[in-house]
Parts: C-alpha cells; sequence; structure tokens
C-alpha cells in the first residue's frame, strides 16, 4: 500500500520492478522525466527503457546506485543518476526493486536563504563554534539556553572561562587536541550548567572547523543532553551492584549492612535498616503492622564518618510512633517519600527531638521510607535521606529503591530462615550431645564441639559409654549433611550404639550393627521417591570410630568405619596416628570391619575427632594434622587446655567450613591389687569355700559391708555356672572406690535370660534376686565363651541400711 505524503509526490522519479523484471509501478515524476505515461510501460519489461542495444540484467545487492541511459518517449537518450533498493518479499507480495532519482531544480539554497543558517541557528542541538584560539564566535539559542547567557555577552570568551567549572577545562583540553589533531573526538561530562539546580550528563561531539584548503580554522561543539540514559545506565548498574553485593552471606546483619553500604552514596547520603524482631510477633514476621511498633537497628551507612553513632547504634531497640517515617511505611504498606520544601517532613521532625535535631544540624531536605517485605511477610524498613545532594527523590528514585529493596528484602528473609533453622538444629544437636562426660575408674576425658562456621549445623557427635567390667567405650561419628535432619539422625545413631554398646558387641560387632541400620535409615528416607529424586536410597551415611578401652588389662580395642583414625600420645612418646584398618562408612553396606587391638600404657591420651578439624579449603590436611600433633605433643596434665590449644591450633580464623568433634581421653590402669580372680572346680560343694574367700577378699579391702550382698550373688552366679556352664569357669572381684564388680566366666554361649518364678517352681528366682541386690547386671559373649557380671555400689547409706536388714533377718 502507498502512503500518502502532504507535499508533491511528482519531485521524485520513482517506479518498482518486480523479480522478473516487469514494471509494477510508475508515478507522475517518473513520466515528467522520460515522457512515458503509467499505462504505456505497466506491466512491460523494464529492459525496454534502457537505451543500450543490449540489456543489463537487473543489480545485485542490497543497494545499487549508477548512471545508465533511458530512452525517452521522444526517441533520444537520457542519462539518469539512479538509486535502487532491493525490498524483501513481506505480506505475500514478492520482492521488488525501487528504483528513484531526484529530478532537476534542488540546487543548494542561496547564501541569504533561511535555509542555510537553520543549521546552526535553529538547530534543536546545542551548537557553538570556536575560533583557532578556542574563543567563541558563534552559538545557537540552544546553547545559550545551555549555558543561561546570550550570544553577544560571551563571545570571544573561552569555554573554560564560560562555564567556570573544572569540567569546563577539561571540556576546553579535549578541544584543543581537535584543534591540534584535526579529527574529531566525543566525550561525556556531568555538570551543572546555566541556573541549573540539577547536574546534568552531557555527550559533548567535537569536530574541527576546515576552509576552503582543507586547513582546521576553528572547533565546533554540538552537546547533547543524556542525563535520561545515563541515569538509566547508573540504576541499572546499581542494581547490579546491588545483586553482587548484597546476600553475600547468610547473616542478617550482614545483609542489612551490604544493603546500607550498597546505596550510599549513589541513591542516599545517609540510610538506615530497622527490622523488627520476630519473638515479639510468636517468632515470625507478621504480614502487616500497626503503630507504635517497636524495631531494632541493623546497619546504617553515612557519607560523613561516625555521624549515625550520634542518634542510634547496631543492636538498639526504639519504639516508633504513627508519624515517623519508619511506622507510616510499615502501615501503609508502601513507600513513603517527604521532603522539608514541601512541609511533608513536619511530623517526620517532631516525633523525636534527638533526631529532628539531627536532621535540622545536617540539612536532611528528603526522606524515603521503603518497607523490608518478603514472602509476604514484613521484616522491617529502610529510610534513605539526602543532605548533600541537593535534588529531591523522585519517581525513578522510588522504583529503583524499591528494586534495590525487594532483592535485598529476600536475602535478609533467608538469611533469618537460615539463621533461625541453624538454631534449631544446633539446639538440637546440643540437646543430643552428652551435657557431661562420665567420670570412670578407666579414663579421663574432655570434648568440644564446634558447629561450623558458615555451612549451617551438622551430625557430628561423641560420646563416653561406661562398659562392664570397668572398661569403657569411646566413639566419635559424622553424619553426612548438615541443619536439622542430619542433627536428628545424628541422635538416631548415638542412641543405636549405647544400646548396642549396652549388650558389650565387639567393635567390629557394633559397626556392623550400626551399617545396617544406616541402610535401613537410607531405604526409610528414600521410600516413594524415584531414582535420582531428593530422597532417595543412600543419602543417609555416616564415619563413626569406637574404642573400648580395659583399665584392668591396659589393652584397647578399636574399629574404624571410615572415620580418621585416633591420634594416640603414650607417655614420653610423640603423637602418632594410630594404625587401624579404615573400613567402609557406614550405609554401604555388605562390607566387613577389622577392629586392632593395642596395649596402652596408664596416662596414654588418645584424640578422636571429625574430619571438619584437618579438612577445610585454606589448609591441606596434612599440615592440619601436623598441627594437630604439635599441639597434641605440648600436653601438659590438662585435657581442657590441651582441647583449646589443638582447636587454636589447627582451626583456621574464620573457623572450620565443617562440624567439628573432639573427644580426648588420658588412660588410667587399674592396679592389680584391685583385682582377685578364682578358678571354679565343677563340683557345687565346693561354693562354700569360695564364698569365704570372697568374704576374706572383701576384708582384706576394707569392704565388710558389702560382704553379705556380695556372698549372695557370687554363690547365685558360681552356682549357675557349674549347673549350666562348661568349664572351665572362673570368678573374678573387680573395686574401686565406688563399684564392686563380680564376674563369673565359662566357656558355654548360652546366655541366662531373667524371668518370674511360678509359685511350685523350683529354680529362676537367682537372677531375680541378682537384679534386686544389685545396682544391675548383665552378660557378654567373649570369643571363649561369655561373662555373666553385676555391680554392686559401695558405701551408698541406703545400700548398708539394706544390708543391715538382711542380716538381721
Amino acid at each position: 500500500m502507498s502512503r500518502v505524503y502532504p507535499f508533491d509526490d511528482a519531485a521524485t522519479a520513482r517506479a518498482v520492478i518486480d523479480n522478473d523484471g516487469t514494471l509494477v509501478e510508475w508515478n507522475e515524476g517518473a513520466r515528467r522525466l522520460l515522457g512515458h505515461p503509467a499505462d504505456a510501460v505497466l506491466g512491460r519489461p523494464a529492459a525496454r527503457l534502457l537505451a543500450a542495444k543490449d540489456p543489463r540484467a537487473l543489480p545485485t545487492g542490497p543497494r545499487w546506485e549508477g548512471t545508465v541511459g533511458l530512452r525517452h518517449q521522444d526517441g533520444r537518450t537520457v542519462p539518469v543518476w539512479l538509486l535502487a533498493h532491493r525490498r524483501p518479499a513481506h505480506d505475500g507480495h514478492g520482492g521488488s526493486w525501487l528504483v528513484v532519482t531526484p529530478l532537476p531544480g534542488t540546487e543548494p539554497p542561496a547564501a541569504d536563504d533561511p535555509l542555510a543558517a537553520a543549521g546552526l541557528l535553529q538547530s534543536p542541538c546545542a551548537v557553538a563554534v570556536y575560533d583557532a584560539e578556542l574563543r567563541l564566535r558563534r552559538m545557537n539559542e540552544a546553547m545559550a539556553d545551555v549555558v543561561g547567557l546570550p550570544e553577544e555577552h560571551v563571545r570571544g570568551l573561552r569555554l573554560a572561562e564560560i562555564g567556570g567549572k573544572p569540567q569546563s577545562e577539561d571540556l576546553e583540553q579535549a578541544m584543543l587536541q581537535v584543534l591540534t589533531t584535526g579529527s574529531p573526538l566525543n566525550v561525556q561530562t556531568y555538570l551543572r550548567t546555566g541556573g541549573e539546580d540539577r547536574a546534568h550528563a552531557w555527550l559533548a561531539s567535537m569536530a574541527p572547523v576546515l576552509d576552503g584548503q582543507g586547513q582546521v580554522r576553528g572547533v565546533s561543539l554540538a552537546a547533547h543532553d543524556i542525563t535520561d540514559n545515563y541515569r538509566a545506565r547508573q540504576r541499572l548498574q546499581l542494581v547490579n551492584e546491588a545483586s553482587v553485593r548484597v546476600g553475600s552471606t547468610l547473616d542478617v546483619t550482614r545483609t542489612a549492612q551490604e544493603l546500607a553500604d550498597v546505596c550510599v552514596p549513589a541513591l542516599a547520603d545517609f540510610v538506615t535498616i530497622d527490622l523488627l524482631d520476630p519473638q515479639d510477633y510468636g517468632g515470625e514476621p507478621p504480614a502487616r503492622v500497626t503503630a507504635p511498633l517497636t524495631l531494632r537497628r541493623a546497619a546504617h551507612h553515612s557519607v560523613l564518618h561516625g555521624v549515625p553513632e550520634a542518634v542510634m547504634r547496631p543492636g538498639q531497640t526504639e519504639e516508633y510512633p504513627a508519624g515517623s517515617p519508619q511506622a507510616d511505611a510499615l502501615t501503609a504498606g508502601s513507600t513513603i517519600i517527604a521532603s522539608v520544601a514541601a512541609g511533608e517532613m513536619r511530623t517526620w521532625l517532631t516525633w523525636n527531638a534527638t533526631r529532628g535535631e539531627q536532621v535540622r544540624r545536617f540539612g536532611i531536605h528528603s526522606s524515603m521510607a521503603v518497607p523490608i517485605q518478603a514472602r509476604g511477610l514484613t521484616l522491617g524498613v529502610a529510610l534513605f535521606s539526602r543532605h548533600r545532594r541537593p535534588d529531591p527523590y523522585t519517581a525513578d528514585d522510588r522504583l529503583l529503591a524499591e528494586e534495590i529493596t525487594t532483592r535485598a528484602a529476600v536475602c535478609i528473609d533467608n538469611a533469618r530462615r537460615y539463621c533461625r533453622e541453624r538454631e534449631t538444629a544446633l539446639a538440637l544437636q546440643r540437646s543430643l550431645l552428652p551435657r557431661t562426660l562420665p567420670r570412670t575408674a578407666a579414663l579421663e576425658a574432655s570434648s568440644r564441639y564446634l558447629p561450623a562456621a558458615r555451612t549451617g549445623v551438622g551430625g557430628d557427635w561423641f560420646d563416653v559409654i561406661p562398659l562392664s567390667g570397668m572398661r569403657v567405650a569411646m566413639v566419635v561419628g559424622d553424619v553426612v549433611g548438615h541443619g536439622v535432619e542430619a542433627s536428628a539422625t545424628m541422635g538416631r545413631l548415638r542412641t543405636a550404639v549405647r544400646t548396642l554398646a549396652d549388650i558389650d558387641l565387639a567393635p567390629d560387632e557394633l559397626l556392623t550393627h550400626l551399617d545396617d541400620l544406616v541402610v535401613r535409615l537410607s531405604e526409610e528416607s528414600g521410600a516413594g521417591a524415584g531414582p535420582g529424586e531428593a530422597g532417595s536410597p543412600g543419602e543417609v551415611g555416616a564415619t563413626c570410630m569406637y574404642a573400648v578401652y580395659d583399665p584392668v588389662s591396659r589393652r584397647c580395642t578399636v574399629a574404624r568405619a571410615g572415620h580418621p583414625p585416633p591420634v594416640v600420645l603414650r607417655p614420653g612418646g610423640v603423637p602418632e596416628a594410630l594404625d587401624v584398618p579404615a573400613g567402609p562408612p557406614l550405609g554401604l553396606g555388605g562390607l566387613p570391619f577389622e577392629s586392632t587391638e593395642v596395649e596402652l600404657p596408664e596416662g596414654t591420651v588418645l584424640a578422636l575427632y571429625t574430619d571438619g578439624l584437618v579438612w577445610s579449603r585454606e589448609r591441606d590436611p596434612e599440615t592440619s594434622r601436623e598441627k594437630l600433633y604439635e599441639a597434641l605433643g605440648t600436653y601438659t596434665d590438662s585435657l581442657d587446655g590441651t582441647c583449646d590449644r589443638i582447636l587454636h591450633t589447627v582451626l583456621p580464623p574464620g573457623g572450620s567450613v565443617d562440624d567439628v568433634a573432639l573427644l580426648l581421653a588420658r588412660t588410667q590402669g587399674l592396679p592389680s591389687a584391685q583385682v582377685a580372680t578364682w578358678d571354679i572346680p565343677a563340683d557345687p560343694a565346693l561354693v562354700a569355700p569360695i564364698r569365704k574367700q570372697v568374704v576374706q577378699q572383701l576384708d582384706t579391702w576394707g569392704l565388710s559391708e558389702a560382704s553379705f550382698t556380695t556372698e549372695l550373688v557370687v554363690s547365685e552366679l558360681v552356682t549357675n555356672a557349674i549347673r549350666y556352664g562348661s568349664h572351665p569357669i572362673r570368678l573374678r572381684l573387680i573395686h574401686d572406690s565406688s563399684t564392686l564388680i563380680c564376674e563369673v566366666c565359662d566357656t558355654s554361649h548360652t546366655a541366662p535370660h531373667l524371668r518370674r518364678a511360678k509359685i511350685f517352681d523350683e529354680g529362676g528366682r537367682g537372677l531375680l534376686l541378682v537384679a534386686q541386690l544389685t545396682q544391675r547386671w548383665g552378660s557378654r559373649h567373649t570369643p571363649e565363651g561369655k561373662t555373666i557380671w553385676a555391680e554392686l555400689p559401695l558405701f551408698e547409706p541406703d545400700q548398708q541400711g539394706f544390708q543391715s536388714d538382711q542380716q538381721g533377718f
């Protein structure tokens, strides 16, 4: 469709030729040029209009220009300069060529024609011309408006003299470069011109002015106001910078400070970030709030160093009534802008006398309060103020502040949720870890637990478990992952270890049962999930090390499942890693574990730890282990002090990227004088002499008060071993300051069970009596058979009274 123009279309000769060379359009200007009417040429080959005997082929490429001879209607040849444009197919029409040429009568205007001076004087672009001495010769009205002075007042002055600013001198230096090199130059600058109250961004296009001989006679300068583009780029740059700088950590205070820092001075001269305390709203930020409300200062930043501290410091709280910018913005749920010039800050200045004085002192003239909201929750408010920048806040500033604050709000909410989950996981973790370590005759222990500094609470744990026969178990484990789930899994595994330890399993057998448990937990967590989905089998994993120390034999049995080996420091020796088969991590299933038994002299220090102690991005694990050996090698009888020294020496300054569990234990041996052993003959009639020997041994130990109960327990256990066990049979008594232990060993693997005897049963009451008289009892299997044991408390008033009653009976 041809467009209709409000001027003479015949001033140009125009024709359209389709792809097969046929003329499809012919205007009045073409008729005036060649004399052919439209009905004489339309639909015919355009080549017939060529004067040459051999018609040229149609031109190729997107554009063609050249002079050709064309046939006039009267038969003569007319040389015509043609400009041809290739037009692609569109709207169902095939491609074509648009061929045009101007008709005579388009000569340049005369010197006195208004069009000749319009380029300089009436151009909407600010233009000025400077001579070879860079003094102003001419400028148009647009440039006079920019300068703020008429041409006749400033003609003959240099640009630096007209502007009077450092930016003016920079522009003049650029003009000098154009004058001397003869090459055009573009310069961007930002300055306030004439009587403007706001600075503008300018693009100064400079070009040399040449005479007829090509000599440079001056410089022309065209100034283009690019303020809108400049500020748009600034806003985009600030948003991009905020997306990079804000939210670099999962710390609420740090994120709030990053928001304040990124907005000063680009958007404000002073920024404050005040957050609601979720504890005031039941632990979760509210959707909407009403005044008055209490906010906690999370961060602030100013172009003036140290000024904000005069009002309020981070961490302090203050109540904000209705009429304060913070309360007004949060109550409305939208951004509020106010300025002193418009009288909108009157109530903002009066609600707090101290703040009002600061506003007047520093000349704050414009403020903007933006609610910090994310996921439908109100987190706090950001207040942007200006006192150094003279321009007030605009609608564009509001959009920019809301964009940055919205991005920061998501980061703050993420940090808040992470901190809440981390605190929950840490509370769960600490509640599942032992509050204190038991005091035993076998060893003295000290421990430390440190949550990860950056990745959250994990599933590290440690434990010291008293076993039968004065033995004690030490365990350190690490569950894969972080957060509440890892802590909960850790609690289940720690409970399982204590349960398995209570039945006196060997270390390698205990790890086998624990491995089966982890496999089942993995299967349960993956129930209903497809392959590769979250929660699929195998996501629960852990490492563990389990050691049992016997103070009587002074031997320690250790097994580990993918865990770092313990470090041992023998008296007078140097720290070294204990050679223990690594074993697979827990959760793989079906793979065996091996244990190692070593002799540890009394006073040996064992260090059990998780890999968070020695693994970090900043340091090689071997270097960390060397530092661990170095710190442990300076042991000076204080386990607590050694724990602190190890953590301080081994961990990097910023803390570990993983949880750290550390357990130090110093072994203690039980003197042989506190152990008595008898080989029991296979004759029940000889039980009485054994009881007598036991009583004599107790007298020797000064434990006569426990003789009656011990005699009953020994009689029952020995008689059962003779009657139901296999020979050889051995009786052993062990005691320390608070406990007496009776152990009867035989080679049978059948363990006794506690049951309630009926009225006419002849047996079944012995173990019930043992259970009533002792603190605890049990059995444990050994490679040679089994051991039945019972613990009796010593020197307890209630027990002494019970013994007296029994003797009286």
